[in-house]
């Protein structure tokens, strides 16, 4: 499934605005997939909204989930 140029640059562009807002979360991406995320290694997501209680959740990483990262990484 390939993307068209123009949707391509708009995500770019987007991702460029991204990075400019959120710099430190960017850096902390880079740091944590940057080496690799081994078999399981423990991912933990909280989500805050306004005026609401947090969730979290979590997963293990599988190797099939490797294999699903190795395969999106390689679109790029």
């Amino acid at each position: 499934m390939a993307m068209n140029p123009a949707e391509m640059m708009k995500v770019m562009g987007a991702f460029k605005n991204f990075q400019a807002a959120h710099p430190k979360a960017v850096s902390f991406f880079q740091v944590v997939f940057g080496s690799g995320i081994p078999a399981d290694t423990v991912m933990e997501l909280t989500v805050t909204k306004p005026g609401e209680e947090p969730m979290t959740t979590n997963i293990k990483v599988t190797q099939e989930d490797i294999k699903l990262f190795e395969s999106l990484n390689n679109m790029r």
